[in-house]
Order: structure tokens, then C-alpha cells, then sequence
């Protein structure tokens, strides 16, 4: 059985304190193991990262863009491999898990787009004989804590433009499926990255305060619950860095009347379903505007009975296991839950066993009517394969739920009415809104940003990440001779 080891200073180490088991989740049986870090790995990796930041923040901007746009081929070259890792640690489809790599290296082509997008910007005459410029300059050595449901991608989303931007990384993947970030880590070097640029330290909650402490660590990035979320966003901030925290979400689609139903149904099978409803943006909740919600159920039924659930590296499967037992126990409660305060099982495969992988964590697709609003299956994050479906009477009322939940992470509509649509789009409470898309994940040119308790601070991912991880200096400059003495404090 591997071991994964911390990756620091362009090399492996093996060290730390407790070791624990990285599991199939289709099998219950470990196939690797990991070391979680103690303070002596943290400050290693740190260090090493304070000691790569001089020499890689003078690095010329496109000569850091030649390391990323090697890397980007290496990403993609080894797309397959990567995606198997991604499976047999996580669960997820190798199509799915491919998709991810795929979205990684979009987001460092991006990056790689450093050279045209770090500028600053120059005012000629702001005074008399003055001019004025702003220049960005790297913060340092960043931290970048991801989740386990995209291992790859939301690391990616971060330290690709932080790394762009002259920045050094440590990264603290989720101690569940960490193997693939130490596979990136490799390429990362094998593309020509310095010793020290990017280090990966796996851990848990005195990992990430450690890091989040830790005197010479600028900034923090991090994606995972809400709770969590808001607490290393308050410690993080109150310690002086910079941080931008991203968390929970419970997505709604809005389903107007004249909305092709068998379009819907389609999207709403595959967004609530896939990756076991273990992504950020997955569709878990239908909001059905009209008469329609009833033929609407009929369709999902149908379409959510025939899923193929199953081992992530079989083929045919279409939705492997959720990440642990203890999400699986906590998915299938929560659905019972809410059928015993009296919501209406539509389909419940929730307590679905697959044939040849009994001991797995699966939980089948689910569809769920009638679930009143203040209940939990309705205000929390399930984060497995299970679909609300609310009725209302008007647009308004669909766009009052929105605006009413905590979580505004994303929300789409389908429709054929474009004024229904462009009025979703004004009113819509949630960072990423989609108009006949059900997952709205805009391209890495543009930002991945919720709203509410899905986000905490002004930034995203992705393209807003260049704000983030560069500070502005602003230079004001007067080459002229003029002499004499002038106490007054006077306009340009």
C-alpha cells in the first residue's frame, strides 16, 4: 500500500504525527495511508516557501508563464492517470474525474495569461509635472486550503494565479482523497517550477491554524462548510492576512411553465445527481412555477430510476459512492428524516446497496415533494443525491425563496421567456446565476463567487484571484527643478 507523503521544497517528506488511512469509497478498503503534519513539517514548508518567494517574484512574468503553460500540457498529458487517482480516493465517475482535470487546466491557462493581466496603470500629468502610477506587487507566501470534493480543480483555482502573480503556495488538501495533489505537485516540477513555489502539507484543524498563525503566511484561501468557512475567515482576518473564505450552498432552478419538461428533467438528473450531489454548485432544490410541478415529477422519477449507481471506475456508472460512511450515514438520516416530518418520497434510493461493493458508501438518487420550508432538508446542505422539488404560483415567489436562504452560492432558471429570464437575472440572490444552465460555473476568465453564507470577503476564484493575491503600491513622481518653500497643502 503507497504512502503519500508531504511535498516541500521540490521534494517528498515523510514525517509527522498520526497516520491514517485514505480509503476507496466504493470498497471500504484503505489504499494508501498519510502522515498529518506536525509543527515541524508546517514551519519546514512555510519556510521553504519564504525561501523560494525572493527568487521567484523577480522571475521575469513570462518566463513564470513558460513554467505554467508546460505544466498545463503535463495536466492534460496525463489527464487519465490523474483522473484514476481522483476516483479511487474520492468515488466520483473517471469521466467526471477527467471533466475536474480538465477545469484545472483551464484554470492554468489562465494564469499562464499573467504577463497581460498583472498590470497596473500609469496617470501622466496628475499634478503639476507629476505623474502617477500603480504597480502590483506579490504578497508572499499564500495558503490554500481545498475540500475534498474537487482535490484537484479547487487547488488549481488558486494557486495557479498565485503562483502567476509571483506569490509562493502551501496547500492543505483534505486529508480524504490527497494523493493527486502531490501527482500535481511532481509535474509542477517536472514543468520547471523552483524548489519551494508550491508545498503541500496534509493535516486537519491544528494543520490549517497552524498555517492560518503562522507570522510569515500572508494570505489564506479556503473552500468547505459555512461554519468553517466563517471561522477561518474571523481567525484569519483577526491574525492580519488576507482571506477569502468560500462555503456551503443549497442551488435552486427555477422551473417556469412554458420550460420544456423533458429538457429539465434531463438537467435536473445530471446537476443534482452527478458526483453523488457532492459538488458546490449541484441543482438540490426545483422550484416549480405553476401547474407544471406534477408531469415535472413524473419525468424525474423516471429519469432517477434508471441511474446507474456504482464503483467510479466501472464502466456504465453514472454515480459512485459519497466520500465516507459517515456521509452516507448522515444523507441517509437526513432523508428519513424528512419523509417522517411529512415530506413525500417521490423516488427514495437513498438506502441503495450495489451488488459485488457492499461495504461502499453509496446513496442512490433521491427526489423529494412537499418539504416545507423551515425543515432541514430544505434550509441545509445535504451535499448527497437528493432533489427538493417546491411548488409556488409566481416567478416572484420562486425568487423570494432565493432571496430568503441563507446560502446564494448559484441559481438558474429555465425558461423560453426573456423577460422572465431577464428579470431572474436582476433579482436572483446568489453569486452565479444560469438562464437555461443548470450549473452555472462560468469559464476561468471570469469568477467563481457566491453570495450570503456561501462566501466570505470581496474576491473569487479564478480571474478575480488577481486582485487577491497581488497588493498595490502607487508611485507619485516629479522629475522637474522647481525650488522654493510652500506650507500650504494645496490641490494638483
Amino acid at each position: 500500500m503507497r504512502t503519500i507523503p508531504h511535498w516541500i521544497g521540490g521534494a517528498p517528506e515523510h514525517g509527522g504525527v498520526e497516520v491514517i488511512d485514505v480509503t476507496n469509497p466504493a470498497t471500504d478498503q484503505p489504499i494508501a495511508t498519510v502522515a498529518m503534519a506536525d509543527p515541524e513539517i508546517v514551519e519546514s514548508a512555510v519556510a521553504a516557501a519564504e525561501a523560494a518567494f525572493g527568487g521567484w517574484s523577480a522571475t521575469p512574468l513570462s518566463r513564470r508563464a513558460h513554467v505554467l503553460f508546460r505544466f498545463r500540457d503535463l495536466l492534460l498529458d496525463n489527464k487519465s492517470d490523474l483522473a484514476a487517482l481522483i476516483t479511487a480516493e474520492h468515488g466520483k465517475t473517471v469521466d467526471d474525474a477527467a471533466g475536474e482535470i480538465a477545469r484545472a487546466a483551464d484554470s492554468v491557462e489562465l494564469a499562464c495569461g499573467g504577463p497581460a493581466l498583472i498590470r497596473g496603470g500609469t496617470s501622466l500629468q496628475s499634478g503639476p509635472n507629476i505623474d502617477t502610477k500603480s504597480v502590483l506587487h506579490p504578497l508572499g507566501v499564500c495558503v490554500g486550503i481545498t475540500p475534498f470534493n474537487f482535490p484537484a480543480m479547487m487547488g488549481m483555482m488558486m494557486a495557479a494565479v498565485a503562483i502567476a502573480a509571483g506569490n509562493t503556495f502551501v496547500w492543505k488538501p483534505s486529508e480524504q482523497d490527497p494523493g493527486v495533489c502531490v501527482r500535481i505537485a511532481e509535474l509542477l516540477t517536472q514543468a520547471g517550477l523552483p524548489d519551494g513555489v508550491l508545498n503541500i502539507v496534509h493535516g486537519r484543524q491544528d494543520t490549517v491554524e497552524a498555517l492560518i498563525a503562522h507570522p510569515r503566511t500572508r494570505a489564506v484561501s479556503f473552500v468547505g462548510s459555512s461554519k468553517v468557512a466563517h471561522l477561518v475567515y474571523s481567525r484569519a482576518a483577526a491574525a492580519g492576512k488576507r482571506v477569502q473564505t468560500f462555503g456551503g450552498a443549497k442551488n435552486h432552478m427555477i422551473v417556469m411553465p412554458d420550460a420544456d419538461l423533458d429538457v429539465v428533467a434531463d438537467q435536473l438528473t445530471s446537476a443534482s445527481f452527478g458526483a453523488a450531489g457532492q459538488r458546490c454548485m449541484a441543482i438540490s432544490v426545483a422550484v416549480v412555477v405553476g401547474e407544471t410541478a406534477d408531469p415535472l415529477l413524473d419525468k424525474l422519477a423516471q429519469r432517477a430510476a434508471q441511474v446507474r449507481v456504482g464503483a467510479g471506475g466501472e464502466q456504465g456508472t453514472e454515480v459512485g459512492p459519497v466520500v465516507s460512511r459517515a456521509a452516507q450515514e448522515r444523507i441517509r438520516a437526513a432523508v428519513k428524516d424528512a419523509v417522517a416530518a411529512g415530506a413525500r418520497a417521490v423516488l427514495d434510493r437513498s438506502t441503495e446497496e450495489v451488488p459485488g461493493f457492499d461495504n461502499g458508501y453509496f446513496v442512490g438518487p433521491t427526489v423529494l415533494a412537499d418539504v416545507a420550508v423551515s425543515s432541514s432538508a430544505y434550509q441545509e446542505e445535504l451535499f448527497g443525491p437528493v432533489l427538493v422539488v417546491h411548488r409556488v404560483d409566481t416567478l416572484d415567489d420562486a425568487l423570494s425563496l432565493i432571496e430568503n436562504h441563507r446560502y446564494g452560492n448559484g441559481a438558474s432558471i429555465f425558461t423560453r421567456n426573456g423577460a422572465a429570464a431577464n428579470e431572474f437575472e436582476r433579482r436572483a440572490s446568489a453569486g452565479m446565476v444560469g438562464v437555461n444552465v443548470a450549473i452555472p460555473v462560468p469559464v476561468a476568465a471570469y469568477a467563481v463567487q457566491g453570495w450570503k453564507d456561501s462566501a466570505y470577503g470581496d474576491t473569487g476564484l479564478n480571474n478575480a484571484s488577481w486582485s487577491f493575491y497581488t497588493r498595490p503600491k502607487y508611485v507619485t513622481s516629479r522629475w522637474d527643478s522647481t525650488t522654493g518653500t510652500d506650507f500650504g497643502f494645496r490641490p494638483n
